[in-house]
């Protein structure tokens, strides 16, 4: 049975991140950058200033709303995870070197992509029947494109309420695990035998800490994120420098095999990845999975926000995709490139690859520190994934069952942690191909919305 839900989900990844998405992602992402003049790289000052000055404000949001900060904190939230180590992981060891381009091109365009999807959620956000501020791609399809359109926003939603419980819950829980027992095996605080019974633990608490948090409602979701994802990013941050500066004579090396190998791949993998479309495919598709663009995700979080200015809003999307993968990502890699020993090319890999980067370069006591960077990293992914899948979900049915679907999205987390996920990383990766369908094709046909909502902003702030 296994197998065959295996060979299906392989046929239809194989369709889907096959070369009409990447014509697509790609594509789409040059029309909106087009027509808003590139706006991602002529106000990328005006977006930091925007983003990085909302870090110490003081603001309050009103009731049915989190502030501006908080949003971009939920949405950074769930797009800074496992995708920034162990999806950038598995795009090197199976694209080689070359991927790291690829996933910077998408990052590039997926900028303004994230801008267009985070700007039309808010200009296109209704409130619900408790009075919160809700929003994203299915909102944008019926609002914006109006009711004939209707079904591709129910399809959107039906997909991220199933996609949530593997991309946002199981696999982040899974990595959590995993470095925790990296860090006890290590250190011969537990036996192989130990693992199973540790992992059901960790599990149970991490479900009892995601519903406390996720009953709480949207308020307190972004109280725990903008506490949390500044501290982990800066934390990650550090320790990747450290890397690259004890390497730094090897660094103009691995810079040369990204671009070198992003055309030629065998030249740096010994001919097992010989293919160009592989490493782009690799790059593009690990780029989404972490940054989101293009998948909508995040502009759910954003249209939560307290504001009502769009386009100001919109610039967050492009400081989000910008810190996740140029900053993050980027330092992944060169952990990576610069410390790993023994990649496997054209192997599967994961976080493990990411904390052997470490590990060689500080020793074995680092793996302590990666395993809290980790788990900041992936709880807050569950954090954040955990408002998408509700709003989904109300969006199918009603704000009746998004309590029920809290306490299960929570229990998932005891599955993620004591069952092996290979294959729901997998499936994970197509769902998130699927969901960019329907959202591409919004983007596409409300691009003018976007041009017009751009050109209004500019204008008032003259």
């Amino acid at each position: 049975m296994l197998q065959t839900i295996e060979a299906v989900n392989s046929a239809i990844n194989d369709f889907v991140w096959g070369v009409p998405a990447m014509v697509c992602i790609i594509g789409v992402g040059l029309v909106l950058s087009c027509r808003t003049g590139f706006i991602q790289f002529r106000k990328f000052g005006y977006a930091l200033k925007n983003s990085i000055g909302k870090i110490f404000s003081k603001e309050e949001a009103k009731e049915g709303s989190i502030t501006p900060f908080q949003a971009v904190c939920t949405a950074l939230a769930a797009t800074v995870g496992t995708g920034n180590i162990a999806g950038v992981a598995g795009a090197i060891a199976i694209g080689g070197p070359g991927a790291v381009f690829w996933m910077w091109v998408s990052a590039l365009l997926g900028m303004c992509t994230k801008f267009s999807e985070v700007t039309l959620a808010v200009h296109f956000r209704e409130k619900n029947a408790e009075g919160d501020y809700v929003g994203g791609p299915m909102y944008y399809i019926k609002n914006g494109l109006g009711k004939n359109w209707y079904w591709m926003a129910v399809i959107y939603a039906a997909l991220g309420s199933l996609t949530v419980l593997g991309t946002g819950n199981a696999t982040q829980v899974n990595t959590i695990t995993a470095s925790i027992d990296s860090a006890l095996l290590n250190y011969g605080i537990i036996g192989d035998g130990q693992v199973g019974t540790v992992n059901l633990i960790i599990g149970i608490v991490i479900a009892i800490l995601v519903a406390i948090v996720l009953l709480g409602g949207v308020k307190r979701i972004g109280s725990v994120t903008e506490k949390l994802v500044p501290f982990m990013a800066v934390f990650y941050i550090i320790l990747a420098l450290g890397v690259v500066f004890m390497h730094i004579g090897s660094v103009p090396a691995v810079f040369e095999s990204i671009f070198v190998g992003a055309f030629n791949p065998s030249a740096f993998t010994g001919g097992v990845v010989g293919s160009l479309f592989v490493s782009m495919r690799r790059g593009v598709s690990r780029g989404i999975f972490s940054n989101e663009a293009g998948i909508g995700t995040g502009s759910i979080a954003h249209a939560c926000a307290d504001t009502d200015q769009p386009v100001k809003q919109g610039m967050f999307g492009i400081f989000e995709v910008f810190a996740d993968t140029i900053v993050i990502c980027t330092l992944t890699a060169l952990v990576i490139l610069l410390g790993g020993e023994g990649i496997e090319w054209g192997a599967a890999a994961g976080a493990e690859l990411t904390i052997s980067g470490f590990t060689s370069s500080y020793g074995n006591w680092v793996s302590i520190f990666t395993a809290i960077a980790m788990c900041c990293f992936a709880f807050s992914t569950i954090l954040g994934w955990g408002l998408y899948g509700a709003r989904c979900i109300e969006f199918v049915f009603s704000t009746k069952i998004v309590k029920p679907f809290f306490i299960v999205y929570s229990l998932v987390a005891i599955l993620g942690a004591t069952v092996d996920l290979g294959i729901i990383w997998g499936i994970a990766d197509t769902c998130n191909g699927l969901m960019s369908i329907p959202n591409l094709v919004a983007l596409f046909l409300l691009s003018g919305t976007v041009v017009k909502l751009v050109r209004e902003h500019f204008a008032k702030e003259k």
